[in-house]
């Protein structure tokens, strides 16, 4: 029997193909109005019209609580990898003060640090 975490993630992707059809089906104009949309396609009307204004889904946007952005932790890793293909992996002191080198390098105030975790 499967469990409910895939029931509930096969029902968020079959929500997410209606999603994608009813917003098919209204810049087609096949439906003409949102709340209609939603009824036919059995999507919640609130979702239908963020997608329609260009507001990704919570599962597509990066969390509020990274201090690197995600060029600066690119751009980290592949330094890291640069290190290790020449034999040098760096330890975590090292990684930990090129990240605060990153952030340094913002200029902002106060000045962030990366923590031990």
């Amino acid at each position: 029997m499967p469990t409910i975490r895939a029931r509930s993630s096969r029902n968020s992707i079959e929500q997410e193909g209606r999603i994608l059809l009813a917003i098919q089906a209204i810049k087609k104009q096949e439906i003409s109005t949102i709340r209609e949309a939603a009824r036919r396609f059995e999507v919640p009307k609130s979702t239908l019209l963020r997608r329609l204004n260009n507001i990704p889904n919570r599962a597509e946007t990066r969390a509020n609580n990274y201090k690197l952005t995600e060029i600066e932790e690119e751009s980290l890793l592949k330094w890291i990898i640069s290190l290790n293909n020449r034999g040098a992996a760096p330890r975590p002191t090292t990684v930990r003060e090129t990240a605060n080198l990153l952030l340094a390098a913002r200029e902002t105030t106060p000045v962030q640090i990366v923590g031990e975790k």
